[in-house]
């Protein structure tokens, strides 16, 4: 089914969106969001499907750093010593939002959007996704950085990290 085209979100997001939705449904699989710097944009994404209750469990908007600790249970000394934007607060971040959920999968987002914020070790554009899956080991999440330096503006950065968060949320045939 195609996607609606009286969506506030932009159609490639929500064509992404429409594929995660019926992939995970097939599957009867439920996902939970941790979003920091896309700041609610993936659950928008999905509750733009209509059905999106069937495969959507919960997201988090742990914008700062106590909600990341106070929701999710990141630990503070892991923020304090690597910082928000890092794999080990993703990690934790991911395995915080199965943790407080029924998802059958999660994916974490945290990033520095811009255009403040950034450094030499960690510019704008960086950002950080983990991928969790109920009853993993915790050794085999899957958390990458990836550096959106091509995105001249906010709205693109986040824009790109919807789109990776919501291709991490479609099923892999292994």
């Amino acid at each position: 089914m195609p996607p609606e085209t009286d969506s506030i979100l932009p159609r490639d997001i929500v064509a992404l969106a429409q594929r995660v939705i019926d992939e995970n449904r097939k599957l009867g699989r439920t996902v939970a969001l941790a979003e920091s710097c896309t700041g609610g944009m993936v659950a928008a994404a999905l509750t733009e499907i209509a059905g999106s209750s069937s495969v959507l469990d919960r997201g988090f908007v742990t914008y700062s750093n106590e909600a990341k600790h106070e929701l999710l249970g990141v630990s503070m000394d892991v923020i304090d010593a690597v910082g928000a934007v890092s794999v080990a607060t993703a990690w934790s971040m991911a395995q915080g939002a199965l943790a407080h959920s029924r998802a059958d999968v999660a994916v974490a987002i945290t990033g520095i959007a811009g255009p403040d914020g950034g450094s030499e070790q960690k510019p704008v554009g960086t950002v950080v996704f983990a991928r969790a899956h109920r009853g993993q080991n915790p050794e085999d999440i899957m958390a990458e950085t990836r550096l959106f330096d091509q995105c001249r503006t906010r709205s693109a950065v986040r824009h790109q990290a919807t789109l990776c968060a919501l291709e991490l949320l479609l099923p892999v045939s292994e």
